[in-house]
């Protein structure tokens, strides 16, 4: 399968509110794909509907295949780490891997047992008395004790310190190695740039950039140079994002060919500089399709 999530022309509307509109994107197989955006771009929206706790307003999903909870055996394919880290706070980590084990008809007892010894946490211990990074770890080790295809995690270092967050990073590193897919949530885009191969950014409940980080950093520059209008560049070169000064103009542009005028001092892009250009973006009058940047002049 050469995607495991597919959007077509997704809304989800809460009341008035739209959460997501004419989103659509495709979400590639075996990969760690980076969801990032602003409090409010529709991102836990997107996950929600991927696991089948809500159902779109418009459009068509679906996840692995078939729609997002159809049956047992779908559900079975799916983990899912909620941002809360949901658990039951009264029951041991012991309890936690019993109830995975009855619950979960491809469960993996000896990959979960692994996983909480290898986290050093006592099975005796109750959930409610975890620190956040045990608690991230215990419901890591659930999700995975699924062995599911895809595995969504929703925020799930973002309450953790900067070592058990390195080490969770890890985990998903060698999961993705494995050959399991991956989508992960955060606002931490340092921890997006250390593990993800793909990228997503949504702003505003619409998608504004899907794709490969390695094409999406090779397919932008950063260009420097004497103050001048945006509009004078060629056609093949779209401005995302401009600034100026008295004398200077810097342009954050988008291209497939190679930037001939050498008036221009060319620098590459970082991918914070590049998500952060993106979530300022206002949306383009028309959507574009998934993995294509949805572009616009500046201006």
């Amino acid at each position: 399968m050469s995607a495991v999530i597919e959007a077509s022309a997704v809304g989800k509307r809460f009341g008035r509110t739209w959460a997501l509109r004419d989103t659509t994107l495709t979400v590639p197989a075996g990969r760690i794909v980076g969801l990032v955006g602003s409090n409010g771009a529709g991102k836990t929206t997107l996950l929600n509907l991927a696991v089948g706790l809500s159902r779109p307003t418009e459009g068509q999903i679906t996840v692995l295949g078939s729609r997002p909870g159809h049956d047992v055996e779908q559900l079975a394919k799916v983990g899912f780490l909620a941002q809360d880290v949901p658990l039951y706070r009264d029951l041991s980590i012991r309890d936690h891997l019993q109830l995975g084990a009855r619950l979960n008809p491809r469960w993996d007892a000896a990959s979960s047992h692994a996983r909480v010894a290898r986290a050093g946490l006592d099975p005796t211990q109750r959930a409610g008395a975890l620190s956040g990074g045990q608690r991230a770890q215990l419901a890591l080790a659930v999700a995975i004790g699924k062995r599911p295809e895809l595995l969504i995690l929703d925020e799930p270092v973002a309450s953790l310190d900067p070592l058990a967050r390195r080490n969770f990073l890890a985990d998903l590193t060698e999961l993705a190695a494995d050959g399991l897919s991956i989508v992960l949530s955060s606002h931490l885009l340092a921890d997006v740039e250390r593990v993800c191969d793909h990228l997503i950014v949504l702003a505003a409940g619409s998608v504004r950039l899907a794709g490969d980080v390695d094409d999406l950093l090779a397919t932008h520059k950063v260009l420097t140079g004497a103050r001048r209008h945006p509009d004078r560049l060629p056609a093949e070169q779209t401005v995302i994002q401009h600034s100026h000064t008295d004398r200077q103009t810097t342009l954050l542009i988008h291209t497939t060919q190679p930037v001939l005028d050498p008036s221009w001092i060319v620098s590459e892009v970082g991918l914070e500089e590049l998500v952060l250009a993106y979530m300022a973006t206002p949306p383009a009058d028309d959507t574009t399709a998934a993995g294509r940047p949805a572009l616009r002049r500046a201006g």
